[in-house]
């Protein structure tokens, strides 16, 4: 249960009390400091998976933790952000809005038997939000450039895919009626 894999997935969740702090005290050596670490964090994500496909251990364990670590890193950091106004409270909310419902729907598709893994929408929804983060946390300009702009333009793409990959698992949800068997139309 505690193999490789899933003990890097529990080091992602256990960065993101120490990112969260690194952020609370802010001014521009904290931020690369908490950048650096969300970078790290979020390179967890590519490691545990790949290790645990090289080495067949992927567990139902796994497949719980690596989502809630995605999803406890980034709603931590954008909940930060919104305290620091960094990041609109109302795109904070749909965000984490659509992580509890595709956490919600993941449980009850669970009970039926039905394994709703990640698919590349939700791939996809992750790698925009982490590439949005990192510019948004380097909010004070480095050597004269301002990066949190570009951030912020990412931030809005990346709702845009968060949108669309929850209306995708409602949709696969609501296929599968769940039950394991796909509705008849």
């Amino acid at each position: 249960m505690f193999n490789l894999a899933n003990k890097i997935t529990l080091l992602r969740m256990l960065m993101t009390p120490f990112i969260v702090v690194l952020l609370y005290f802010e001014g521009p050596v904290f931020c690369i400091l908490a950048t650096c670490a969300f970078v790290f964090a979020s390179i967890t994500d590519l490691i545990d998976g790949y290790i645990a496909r090289r080495e067949n251990i992927v567990t139902s364990m796994g497949k719980f933790l690596d989502p809630l670590a995605d999803k406890v890193l980034i709603c931590s950091v954008l909940i930060m952000f919104v305290k620091m106004d960094w990041a609109p409270a109302w795109v904070v909310i749909v965000i984490v809005c659509r992580e509890l419902v595709v956490t919600g729907l993941r449980a009850m598709a669970s009970d039926a038997g039905i394994c709703l893994a990640a698919d590349k929408f939700g791939k996809a929804k992750t790698i925009l939000q982490i590439i949005a983060i990192v510019p948004l946390m380097l909010h004070y300009p480095i050597a004269g450039v301002t990066l949190w702009p570009i951030g912020e333009i990412l931030l809005y793409v990346a709702l845009i895919m968060t949108i669309l990959s929850g209306v995708n698992y409602c949709h696969d949800f609501y296929i599968y009626n769940g039950t394991g068997q796909k509705q008849q139309s």
